[in-house]
């Protein structure tokens, strides 16, 4: 579960808890397969995958955008 940032924070930047669950998913799935292409299990600094995708869209680094 997400704690930091705050959730109610995440999905005011993205729109909904809805979008916030598919950007946030779908990141955290590219973060995986990036780590896996460089023979890593898991992200560095045992960072979790989720966490850090909520952690670039408080940042702005990740941004949702409809198709």
């Amino acid at each position: 579960m997400i704690h930091k940032p705050p959730i109610d924070e995440l999905t005011e930047k993205v729109g909904s808890k809805y979008t916030l669950c598919v950007v946030a998913s779908k990141r955290a799935r590219q973060l995986m397969e990036q780590a896996q292409n460089q023979g890593l299990i898991e992200l560095p600094d045992k960072e979790k995958p989720l966490s850090v995708a909520a952690q670039e869209i408080y940042d702005g680094k990740l941004v949702a955008v409809n198709d």
